[in-house]
């Protein structure tokens, strides 16, 4: 294999379910980036929600942050391409899933804003205990949230929503997919992940391998959810994680182990440094 770029999901996928990155793991991260490798996280999550064990590493430059949303060059603090909800569709889609019992959220400007009515009860929506600090670190209390987007007209990066009702979950699927101006998503079992139509980890992955030059057969992606499937779909070579959803595997050209077995470990060792025994 040709490949000059591994893309890489953060949860369920590089991290464990502990949200920590193992030695193994890094090392062969590491491994990579010696031999000349892009390691690129490509995740749902905002710039500042990427852990530094995983930033800090020697040579990770670039990222795909909020679902395609937003791809920045951490080096020189640039964006490379960025593809968000207008303000006033954004409010729409507030004001939409505000009649159903739901918790939501939004990034703008790479800073998460949440009401404190969901702040503060994270318990009440489904939200596994792993994921609070995760949330809680990446959030800040705003108030009425629909009211903030309108008063400040600022772009919306992506809607965050999360349920305890995972029948309403499919509901809500349904109405917002009418929207042709949308992609919905999801990255865990219990959410929805509302971005511009044009904001996928498939189109970021494909503006940054342009930006760099490179050719998506020289790329090489990892993935568990449903908000990966246009990057493993993108990629010359995806990887689905053992853990993932049927789908992503269905669609991946090799399925690792879990994200608890080293599977990107695993992976990269036996298709990169072509170790028989991964």
């Amino acid at each position: 294999m040709d490949i000059k770029l591994i893309a890489l999901d953060m949860d369920g996928t590089l991290l464990n379910e502990k949200k920590e990155l193992t030695p193994r793991t890094r090392n062969a991260l590491e491994r990579c980036i010696a031999q000349g490798i892009l390691v690129v996280p490509a995740t749902g999550r905002i710039r500042s929600g990427i852990p530094r064990e995983v930033t800090g590493i020697p040579g990770i430059r670039y990222a795909v942050t909020v679902n395609g949303a937003v791809v920045v060059d951490v080096e020189q603090e640039t964006v490379i391409a960025e593809a968000k909800l207008s303000w006033e569709k954004a409010v729409g889609i507030l004001e939409t899933v505000s009649r159903y019992p739901v918790m939501y959220d939004c990034y703008i400007d790479g800073f998460g804003k949440i009401e404190p009515r969901f702040f503060r009860h994270l318990d009440r929506y489904g939200i596994a205990p792993n994921l609070w600090p995760l949330i809680k670190s990446t959030r800040e209390e705003t108030g009425d949230l629909i009211a903030y987007v309108r008063d400040n007209r600022k772009n919306v990066d992506k809607i965050n929503l999360f349920f305890s009702d995972l029948e309403l979950r499919e509901q809500l699927r349904g109405i917002l997919k009418q929207d042709p101006a949308v992609c919905v998503s999801s990255a865990v079992y219990n959410n929805l992940e509302i971005n511009d139509a044009q904001a996928t980890k498939g189109c970021g992955l494909r503006a940054l391998a342009a930006h760099l030059g490179l050719d998506v057969s020289q790329i090489m992606a990892f993935g568990d959810g449903e908000n990966d499937q246009t990057m493993i779909e993108a990629a010359g070579f995806g990887v689905a994680m053992g853990n993932a959803v049927d789908s992503l595997k269905a669609a991946a050209d090799y399925v690792t182990l879990t994200n608890d077995e080293d599977g990107v470990a695993a992976a990269i060792e036996k298709f990169i440094f072509n170790k028989e025994e991964a």
